[in-house]
C-alpha cells in the first residue's frame, strides 16, 4: 500500500490521518498512489464521523516528490494529458471534502507535491521544509491546480513570481507569502497539526462543514452572492440538534457534546 488510512481513536475520535509511503520513490504521484488516495478520499467524504483529516508523509524528508517523471517518461503525449488530468480530478476531490483537511509538509514539497498541499484547507510545515511550483523549469505548467490555487491563497502577482521564476522557496518565506499557515520546528509539523486538528475537533461537524463551504464557494462570487450563499449555509445549521446543544451547554456552563446531527 502506498496511501495509509488511520483513524485516530479515544479523545481523538473523528481525526483521520492519511499517510504517503511510497519510500522508494519520494512520494512521486505514480498511478498506484493516485488510485489509492482518490479511494480513501472517497471513502472519508461519505462518512459524516470523519471531522479533520490530516495528510501526511510516513517517509522521511519528503512531503511529495511531485508528479512521478521515470513513469511519466514512457506514456504517449495523450497519455500523459490524461493521467494529469487524474491529478487534478483527484487534487480536486481533495478540495471538495465537507470536513477541514490539513496537509503538514516535512522536507520536500515541489510541483505535483505543493499543488497537494494546496488542495488542503490549511497547512503547517516543520521549518526544514522546502517547496515550489517548479513545472516551468520542465517546459511545462503545474497542470494539478496549481496556476489556480496559489493566485486564490497569496495574489497573482507573486504566484506568478514563483511559477515563471519556478523558484524553490523555505518554509519561513512560504509564511511570509501566506502559503502556510504555521511553520514549527523540523520534524514537529505533524504533531503541531494534530494540536490544530484537535482546536477544530470539538466543534460543531455540521457548522464546520458550512463555514467551509461558504468561504470555499463564496469566494468565486462577488460580496452580494457570497453573503446570500452565507444565508443559506447558516440556515442548513438552524435545525440542527448540535445548535441547540451549544445554546444549552452555553447555558449551563458547561462543554458541549456535538453529535454531527
Amino acid at each position: 500500500m502506498e496511501v495509509r488510512v488511520e483513524r485516530l481513536s479515544g479523545a481523538d475520535e473523528g481525526i483521520v490521518l492519511v499517510g504517503l509511503d511510497r519510500p522508494e520513490a519520494r512520494n512521486a504521484l505514480g498511478r498506484q498512489l493516485l488510485a489509492e488516495l482518490w479511494e480513501a478520499l472517497a471513502e472519508l467524504g461519505s462518512d459524516p464521523g470523519v471531522r479533520v483529516v490530516v495528510v501526511h508523509s510516513l517517509v522521511p524528508g519528503v512531503f511529495c516528490a511531485g508528479a512521478d517523471l521515470k513513469e511519466r517518461a514512457t506514456m504517449s503525449p495523450a497519455e500523459a494529458e490524461v493521467f494529469v488530468q487524474g491529478i487534478r480530478s483527484t487534487f480536486t476531490e481533495l478540495e471538495a471534502l465537507p470536513m477541514p483537511v490539513l496537509a503538514v509538509l516535512e522536507g520536500a514539497a515541489f510541483g505535483g507535491g505543493l499543488e497537494l498541499a494546496l488542495a488542503a484547507d490549511l497547512r503547517v510545515a516543520g521549518a526544514g521544509a522546502r517547496m515550489g511550483l517548479v513545472e516551468t523549469a520542465l517546459a511545462i505548467i503545474p497542470g494539478a491546480g496549481g496556476t489556480q490555487r496559489l493566485p486564490r491563497l497569496i495574489g497573482p502577482a507573486r504566484a506568478k513570481e514563483l511559477i515563471f521564476s519556478a523558484r524553490r522557496i523555505d518554509a519561513v518565506e512560504a509564511e511570509r507569502l501566506g502559503l502556510l499557515n504555521r511553520v514549527v520546528p523540523a520534524g514537529q509539523a505533524l504533531k503541531a497539526a494534530l494540536d490544530l486538528a484537535r482546536e477544530i475537533l470539538p466543534n460543531g461537524p455540521i457548522a464546520l462543514r458550512m463555514a467551509k463551504q461558504a468561504v470555499n464557494e463564496g469566494l468565486e462570487l462577488d460580496l452580494a452572492g457570497g453573503l446570500a450563499l452565507e444565508g443559506v449555509c447558516y440556515g442548513q445549521v438552524i435545525p440542527t440538534k448540535d445548535r441547540l446543544e451549544g445554546l444549552a451547554a452555553f447555558r449551563d456552563k458547561r462543554k458541549p457534546v456535538y453529535r454531527g446531527e
